[in-house]
């Protein structure tokens, strides 16, 4: 499962880089999916994750991916949804911020819970959904900082297509990603934990 991940992860990463509408906005929205790989080969051995995780992990690199070579304001499908729904803009980038909130929760919720580093599942739940805005809002400044020192690239990685309230709705978006995760995901998660504690010497 883990080799095959590796394979669909980079399959998708070349095809990508294949092409994109331009090369810094490639560059700056795949970055955290190459960060994220890079994070779980190297913790792989010391801190295995759930399979849970890691598809998550996958399905949110993807998404980045696909962002990253059409941009967030172009992804053909979404154009499609766009004129079919009658919508004033493409909603991709609105797909990512779900996802921005949706697959950390589970991660932070895995690396917490196997720390032990909360009691009660209230304040665990409420940590959660903290680091994941805290994680949205992070993300949001990066945006801003792009704005300002590359005007070419802050338009087609910025994606807001004239949407006054797109920062907030991005971060709304992640809330609800997270608030979701947890919500639907939880019990299989703690399934998945107590497999793989038992798994784990």
């Amino acid at each position: 499962m883990y080799k095959i991940g590796l394979i669909l992860f980079f399959s998708t990463l070349i095809w990508s880089g294949i092409g994109p509408k331009d090369y810094p906005t490639w560059f700056l929205e795949t970055a955290p999916a190459l960060i994220a790989v890079i994070l779980v080969i190297a913790t792989r051995r010391r801190f295995p994750l759930t399979s849970l995780a890691y598809v998550l992990i996958l399905i949110h690199s993807v998404i980045l991916m696909i962002g990253g070579h059409y941009t967030y304001a172009e992804v053909p499908l979404f154009d499609w949804i766009k004129e079919t729904l009658h919508q004033d803009r493409n909603n991709f980038d609105k797909l990512g911020h779900f996802a921005q909130g949706f697959v950390p929760a589970i991660v932070a919720r895995e690396i917490l819970v196997r720390n032990k580093a909360v009691n009660g599942n209230s304040w665990l739940n409420f940590l959660i959904v903290c680091v994941c805005l805290a994680i949205s809002a992070f993300y949001e400044l990066i945006e801003w900082l792009v704005a300002l020192f590359s005007e070419e690239a802050a338009e087609a990685f910025l994606g807001t297509q004239g949407y006054v309230w797109d920062t907030q709705t991005d971060m709304a978006m992640a809330l609800a990603g997270a608030v979701l995760a947890l919500l639907t995901l939880s019990r299989w998660h703690d399934r998945q934990l107590q497999a793989l504690q038992q798994e784990t010497p």
